[in-house]
């Protein structure tokens, strides 16, 4: 009889997650663990890469364990992966080479301010898909190069291997096929020219990163290796970025389907299907590949949103608990005419303007913790609304409603707030392991147990809907005036910059 249960690897920066289904499509087991991350300075911030296989081993473990099964049990298993968190091991051995260092890290700084004066610097985000930023694992890989000696010896010898966790797992898991990744995560590495579909080879010599220590770029369901698991043999048959599974996941398989995950930093996704817009504001990604050809996803953050939230309760002591914010919000009609920018690190997507800073206008005597609390929902609201707007004004594709996960769309008003402020419905899951669940269909599309999208089951659960309610006439006005603040505060950024080179600028 075929093995009648699939595993889901959700990898991700802050902890792992596994998921067992059966062939139905129903989630018979799940186990979470929490992450350490490693902070050896101020900049840095890394990750034991010995912690990260432990803890997908004991995530595995305790999923089996909780769907009664045995891991002899499971035909085949699929990993969504962190993105931009490099690994480094050495390809003889399978031993890691020093830590992982996390896209939260700002070490690499100095070098991408170097990279500016590089004349093909300009090409980048038409070729990569994205600019490049501090987060972006070349650069880690390049600040690699320069100061790990036990990397340089590693690459002389031609011994030396580069990948995100999906890769590492493999090899500390289990026994990999070939060294290579799906194209998703090989496209967020930042070294690859996804238009060309290769990897840039003058970028690479820049950076001065070996060819041959890369993973080669497949599609998403391949024969990427086994797991040994409690002395079975289990195949991994697929692998996906975790924002690119997150959309999977969802269901958004149609072009102009998008979904929204609003946690520690919130990111829009559409589906583009099989043709790559050509876009210089929002970020270009490889999709998937399930055996029909390659398909592209946009992808837009918008606002630092933990750590708006953290400075609305540290700094504001505007509530004490995370879940106080909702009852705030609801406790006010509306804004009363404030306006909250939160570009406390520049404002992303489509403005994409790091010198703006963060203002809170309108207020007055009047204005109550709740008025600010509920301008700040509105802020996101609006990012959102402008993306999707020039998503629709640049590929013609219109998102008729919105996925949303992620800790604030656990607030019913924040729902609410971005149905009536982007004029369509706003749809909240019941079931919130959508990547994990993507992970494990795409594993058993590889095993044979589906043999097209179409005949996939749907997530488990159910959907809230949030309708809008505003007028269309209300919606313009609020964003007339959102955007009046927007410019205001490019504006004051300009000139601080300015101000701090020497210029003179007025506002």
């Amino acid at each position: 009889m075929t093995k009648p249960f699939l595993l889901g690897i959700d990898q991700g920066t802050s902890g792992s997650r596994a998921l067992v289904i059966d062939r139905e499509g129903a989630v018979r087991g799940y186990a979470y663990q929490p992450l350490a991350r490693l902070y050896p300075s101020p900049d840095r911030v890394e990750q034991d890469p010995a912690a990260v296989a432990g803890g997908v081993g004991a995530v595995i473990a305790a999923a089996l364990d909780d769907a009664g099964i045995r891991a002899g049990e499971v035909a085949a298993c699929g990993i969504a992966s962190q993105r931009n968190t490099d690994f480094a091991w050495d390809g003889r051995s399978g031993m890691p080479i020093g830590n992982a260092i996390t896209w939260q890290d700002l070490r690499t700084l100095p070098l991408l301010a170097e990279l500016g004066d590089w004349p093909p610097i300009h090409e980048a985000r038409y070729r990569l898909g994205y600019a490049p930023g501090p987060y972006m694992s070349a650069l880690h890989l390049a600040w690699r190069m320069r100061h790990d000696p036990a990397i340089r010896a590693a690459a002389a010898k031609g011994h030396l291997r580069l990948g995100l966790s999906a890769a590492w797992l493999l090899v500390a898991l289990g026994r990999p096929a070939a060294h290579r990744m799906d194209t998703s995560l090989v496209q967020a590495m930042g070294l690859y020219d996804f238009r060309a579909g290769d990897y840039w080879a003058e970028w690479l010599d820049q950076l001065d990163i070996p060819r041959e220590a890369l993973p080669a770029a497949v599609p998403t369901i391949n024969e990427f290796g086994d797991f040994h698991l409690d002395g079975a043999t289990v195949p991994v048959l697929a692998m996906i970025g975790d924002q690119q599974g997150a959309l999977f996941g969802h269901n958004c398989r149609t072009p102009g389907a998008a979904e929204c995950t609003q946690g520690t930093a919130t990111f829009v996704k559409v589906f583009m299907g099989h043709e790559a817009p050509p876009q210089d504001i929002i970020d270009v990604f490889f999709a998937w590949d399930t055996g029909s050809g390659q398909t592209y996803c946009l992808e837009a953050p918008t606002t630092v949103i933990g750590a708006a939230i953290r400075w609305m309760r540290e700094e504001l002591h505007l509530f004490d608990e995370y879940h106080e914010l909702d009852g705030l919000a609801a406790g006010v009609a509306d804004a009363g005419e404030v306006v909250f920018v939160p570009a406390f690190t520049g404002l992303n997507a489509p403005y994409n303007d790091p010198q703006a800073r963060g203002t809170l206008l309108g207020l007055t005597l009047g204005s109550r913790r709740g008025h600010i609390v509920r301008s700040f929902l509105e802020a996101l609201g609006y990012q959102i609304r402008a993306i999707l707007e020039t998503i629709e004004r640049d590929t013609g594709h219109r998102v008729e409603e919105l996925l949303v996960g992620g800790g604030v769309t656990a607030s019913d008003i924040a729902c609410q707030i971005q149905a009536d402020l982007t004029g369509i419905p706003v749809m909240r899951p019941t079931f919130a392991e959508t990547t994990a669940y993507a992970a494990a269909l795409l594993a058993g599309r590889g095993a044979g147990f589906w043999t097209s999208d179409d005949q996939l089951p749907p997530p488990p659960g159910t959907r809230f809907i949030f309708e809008p309610c505003r007028t269309a006439a209300q919606r313009d006005e609020g964003f007339e005036r959102w955007q009046e603040a927007v410019r205001f505060v490019r504006s004051w950024g300009r000139a601080e910059a300015e101000r701090q080179a020497g210029g003179i600028s007025t506002i």
